[in-house]
Parts: C-alpha cells; structure tokens; sequence
C-alpha cells in the first residue's frame, strides 16, 4: 500500500501508460462514435442504472473519462470503492439528500451547526421535500425518527472549526446514513469514511483544485451509493465538465504539500492571533482548550489552514486595511482569503441560529495560504491595529517593525 504523498501523484493515472502519454489526458467531446448501434443502447442502459463505466461513454452527460479518472484518484485517497463528482459541490450535496432521502423515501434530515451556510440554506429552505431538524452532536440519537434518510456535519466546521467526533455521530445515528463534509480538512488529514461515514463530501473548488479556477464537488462512497448518485447526476444533467476534472486531479498531486504547508502558517497566525488585542475568540484547533476529545492525532492527522476570529471593532473595518489578504468567499487556495461569513457565506442562516451555533457576527474566516507567513502576518496586525494607509515613510517602516515585533512576543509568551 502506497503512502499518501505517492498517492496523490499516481492515484487515477493507471492508464496512462497504456494510452502512451505521461500527463493526464482531457477528453472534451460531448458525444461518441458507436457503430454498434445496438451494443451502444446496452451501453447507454448500464451506465443510466448507475454503472461506473460500459462498453462506450456514449454521450459525456452519461460518463466522462477524464472525470472518471479524478473520480478513481479521489476515492483512492479517502479509502472507499467509488468517488462520484458533480458540477459543484452543492450540485454534490443536492445529489446526497436525493438519493439518500428522496429516493428512499424517507424525507427527514438530521443535522448538526454549524455547516456551509448554503448546505444550510438547501436543508431549510425545503426545496428537495426534506424537512430537517438541527441538533447538537450530543442529542443526534434524540432527533432521528423513522423518516430519517440522513444525518449531515461538518468538522473542522464551517466557518468556527469546532471538531466533531464522526465515529461517536455514526454511533448516535443507529444505521442512519452519515454525510461528513470533509472540504476543510480533505483526505491529507481525516478520512470519514474509515470512522463510519457513508458519504464523503467535498467542494473541490477549494482544497482539491487548489488555485481558485475550477468549480466542482465530489462524493467519495462505497460502489452501492454511487450507482443512486450516478443516476442522479445524469437525469439531474448535474455533471462536471471534463476540464474542471482535468484541473481537480492536476490538483491532487499537490494537494499534501499546499495543505501541510498551509496549515503550518496557520498555526503560527492563530498562536499569533490569540494574543493580539485587536482579537476576541480565536477559533483553530491547533490553539489549548480546542481539541477537549483529543481528535487531532486520532481522527485528525492535523489542525489544518482555515481559522476564524471575532474582532474587537467592526470586522467591515478591519477587512478594508487589508493589503496583501484577499477579501473574497471560497478557501483552500494558494493565495489567502478572508471573508465575514454573517455578511456572506452564512447570510441566509437565521441570526439566531447563526450566533447559537457559535458563529457571532463579528467573527472573521480566514483561509490560509502559501504566501510568507510574515507577510501574511504583518498584513493582519496592521489591519487589526487600526493602520492608516496614510502612514508613509520612515513612520509606516517603524510602525511595522515596532508592531509586529510586539505582538510576535506576545504571542510567544503566550
């Protein structure tokens, strides 16, 4: 058995030798030559059932080859049979709840806060004929009735890195299917489905594309979830395209080393962080009191990059002086991202909900990534000081030096 880093480089190029090229190939066309017109209409039956590949693709709507092969790498790398990918990751999450509750017919889900604030929204707003209840992870037993199709978490939540415990929710679901959102902290350092998980879910936006230019999401499962998954995606036409698969394998061979390296900057932030007085709650959980189940070392093979932190002013504010951080939604690309997710990727979660679940509405989240991690330091202290952008000279290099040096002994000692 291969280890991760030789994984992720080979996971899904099997065939390439075979096909005598050394990267990996894109396959754009939307359609297929079968002269065997008949042979192609059994081809077409089996992969409309929910096979993973047939005689012919067909058509690219039915199965793509590039995407298959991303689909083979992702599901290496999570330890499961199956991996199936959709246009993005809600057109994932859609496809879950369809398949594990419309189609079973068991229309009741059961999940834990906080979650993507659009996962929320698509379980509240009933658009899919669901109803859902929201629970804490304790009380998960408590809220399933014999409706319940699917129980759905998130850890390191999105967006205030609290840590749930998979195999004690599986435990607490009784045989209900469990969908772990695993985007945060990808395959390098949990995989839910050897804990119990049914599905594996991922925005491949994020970590596993790596550059913020591809859209797409991925279900990483056992061979019996996919074939309903499958089926879904081709009626639902909910399909990746073939060079957004191209990017998201690309992505993979990178992904330990982006996300190892990221995620050692941001344990030096969050310590950093913690001790600034412009800061309230630092939220990572690399930081004391943040682990109480001890998961890092068991379930988790490390904190990972995303953080989240209130601020003692308006965090509008505290936004605006950033330089060198760009202030946008998404995560897990090369470049650092911070968003204020009350304004954006949590909006439509009611405020009381949002706060209860413990993410206020001065909280910040920021997504690391591989820039200097003085850089991206010395960025966050100014902007977290009050810096004028009018300073200049002699006065803006002795700010910087003076500041950042401060709070690097604080942090130190704290």
């Amino acid at each position: 058995m291969t280890r991760l880093r030789t994984t992720a480089v080979h996971g899904g190029r099997d065939d390439l030798a075979d096909l005598g090229v050394h990267a990996l190939p894109i396959d754009l066309s939307t359609t297929y030559p079968i002269p065997d017109q008949a042979e192609g209409g059994h081809a077409l039956q089996h992969l409309a059932e929910g096979a993973a590949h047939a005689a012919s693709p067909v058509y690219s709507r039915l199965h793509n080859p590039t995407v298959a092969r991303f689909e083979r790498a992702l599901a290496t790398l999570e330890g499961t049979s199956a991996a199936v990918a959709f246009g993005s990751g809600m057109a994932a999450v859609t496809a879950v709840v369809q398949a594990a509750c419309v189609l079973t017919g068991k229309p009741h889900v059961v999940a834990v806060r906080p979650i993507y604030g659009g996962t929320d929204h698509l379980l509240s707003s009933g658009l899919l004929g669901v109803r859902t209840t929201y629970a804490t992870a304790d009380r998960v037993a408590d809220a399933i009735t014999p409706d319940t199709g699917l129980v759905v978490i998130e850890t390191p939540a999105n967006p205030n890195l609290d840590l749930l415990d998979i195999a004690a929710i599986v435990a607490r679901a009784g045989g209900v299917p469990v969908m772990v959102d695993n985007t945060f902290a990808t395959p390098v350092l949990q995989n839910p489905a050897a804990l119990g998980a049914t599905y594996v879910l991922h925005s491949g936006t994020k970590y596993l594309g790596g550059h913020g230019d591809v859209l797409g999401g991925v279900v990483a499962c056992a061979e019996e979830h996919a074939g309903p998954l499958r089926q879904i995606r081709i009626i639902t036409g909910a399909v990746l395209h073939p060079l957004g698969g191209y990017l998201m394998h690309r992505g993979l061979a990178t992904l330990p080393l982006r996300v190892e390296a990221a995620q050692r900057s941001a344990i030096d932030l969050a310590a950093r962080l913690d001790a600034h007085p412009g800061t309230g709650l630092v939220r990572h959980p690399s930081l004391p009191g943040a682990d109480p189940a001890g998961l890092i070392g068991t379930q988790l093979r490390g904190p990972g990059a995303v953080l989240a932190f209130t601020t003692r002013e308006d965090p509008t504010a505290v936004v605006r002086r950033l330089e060198l951080i760009t202030p946008a939604v998404s995560l897990g690309s090369v470049d650092t991202l911070i968003e204020h997710p009350a304004a954006l990727t949590h909006r439509l979660v009611p405020d009381t909900a949002r706060e209860a679940s413990g993410v206020p509405t001065n909280l910040l989240r920021l997504s690391v990534g591989l820039e200097d991690v003085e850089d991206i330091w010395d960025d966050l202290d100014r902007a977290l000081s009050g810096y004028d952008r009018t300073l200049s000279g002699h006065c803006e290099e002795d700010y910087i030096k003076s500041s950042s040096s401060d709070f690097r002994e604080r942090a130190v000692s704290h």
